[in-house]
């Protein structure tokens, strides 16, 4: 670690001496300030690779310096929150067979903090269900509301709607659990291509076997 604390040092010690003249804009005092972390940065991590860190539980392993540039560097720098851009695919109609039934969907375009859409479930010439959902940005984080009803718009939930919160997602796949009372305890959307994607719902009644509903979906032109 010593020769790259020598490698490093009369960079850093230049910033210092070049930070001290005055005038100088206070942009530019920014600059500097974080070109003498990253030079920081750099010679833990290269003193890590080398081999030349010490071990034990003092020890600055490159994920630790990775922290510290983050906390230097500020928020900016941190990966951001999911947000409902994550879900503006689904926007359009889609259509799924699920054994003899056919399942609709429309969805809404991202608009105030919420995605609106509803989905219809028949068999032949009779409508098994009708599902109201969101999927909203909340003060907690991204939250799916699902509420279904009959076809005279009974409701099915008799309290609140089931809420699911996201717990993960990336560009190919979004995990939503229910932690609290009603179905479905989760759903995952898994995008195949631009026009294709599976959902899967998972139910577990209070009473009866768990079931498992998946249905693939493609995009109605």
């Amino acid at each position: 670690m010593s020769r790259i604390k020598r490698f490093i040092k009369p960079w850093t010690s230049s910033l210092r001496r070049f930070a001290a003249h005055k005038p100088m804009p206070a942009n530019f005092r920014g600059i500097l300030r974080l070109a003498s972390a990253a030079c920081l940065v750099l010679a833990v991590l290269l003193g890590a690779l080398l081999g030349g860190q010490p071990a034990g539980a003092g020890a600055r392993t490159p994920f630790n310096a990775l922290l510290s540039a983050d906390s230097v560097l500020g928020a900016d720098a941190r990966p951001s929150r999911p947000t409902l851009a994550d879900f503006a695919w689904l926007e359009g109609k889609w259509r799924g067979d699920w054994g003899p039934r056919v399942a609709e969907q429309v969805w809404m375009p991202p608009r105030a903090g919420a995605m609106e859409g509803l989905m219809r479930v028949a068999e032949g010439e009779k409508t098994l269900v009708a599902e109201l959902f969101s999927i909203a940005e909340e003060s907690g984080g991204v939250e799916f509301h699902l509420r279904h009803f009959t076809p005279s718009l009974a409701p099915w939930e008799t309290s609140t709607p089931a809420i699911l919160k996201l717990t993960a997602v990336d560009s190919k796949k979004a995990d939503f659990e229910n932690s609290q009372d009603g179905e479905p305890k989760r759903i995952i959307f898994r995008r195949l291509d631009a026009d294709t994607y599976v959902s899967h719902s998972e139910i577990v009644p209070e009473k009866g076997e768990p079931e498992v509903i998946e249905i693939i979906y493609h995009r109605q032109k």
